[in-house]
């Protein structure tokens, strides 16, 4: 009898409306291909966050294909309230993790790594009471990422499995 819960993974990207979306859709891109080469198996949310009605918009699309966990990712800075809404209304656990700098080149039309807006994010998450899953090193290149959410899975896994934990006792 196998009783171990089965993760369904979701990824959403998210930009801030004064960056480039475009960068956030290829690096986002490159991750889940990336996740696909270690055989992790990902839903990619073809909504990319930038405002709340596009936060309501990806749970509804995660839920509808049947996620419970998900992983925020922030191809460049993100907006932190909607993302963060984002992680308080799906119904399961969330991860947070964030694009590293691929090249020196792109710092200012491309606008480099996104730490600062995860920085920014985990705030607002203490903000809204959310608990959101962040890797002790939270930015990375694409099969770095993957890593991270191969490991997230499993945390993924304990955490649905405890939220649906039922202890039964007998005797006085």
């Amino acid at each position: 009898m196998k009783n171990s819960p089965v993760v369904k993974l979701a990824i959403v990207g998210v930009s801030r409306d004064c960056f480039p979306m475009e960068l956030t859709a290829k690096r986002l891109g490159q991750v889940v291909q990336s996740c696909k080469d270690i055989g992790l198996d990902i839903c990619k949310c073809d909504t990319i966050i930038e405002n709340y009605s596009d936060a309501t918009k990806a749970v509804a699309e995660a839920t509808a294909a049947g996620a419970n966990a998900a992983v925020i990712y922030l191809g460049n800075f993100g907006p932190e309230g909607p993302l963060s809404t984002f992680a308080k209304n799906f119904p399961g656990p969330v991860m947070a993790c964030a694009a590293a700098e691929e090249s020196g080149d792109s710092l200012t039309e491309g606008r480099g790594d996104a730490y600062c807006g995860l920085l920014n994010a985990s705030y607002n998450f203490s903000l809204r009471h959310t608990r959101v899953f962040i890797p002790q090193m939270p930015l990375g290149l694409p099969g770095k990422i993957a890593e991270m959410i191969a490991h997230f899975q499993a945390v993924a896994r304990i955490m649905i499995g405890l939220g649906g934990l039922k202890i039964f006792t007998f005797g006085p």
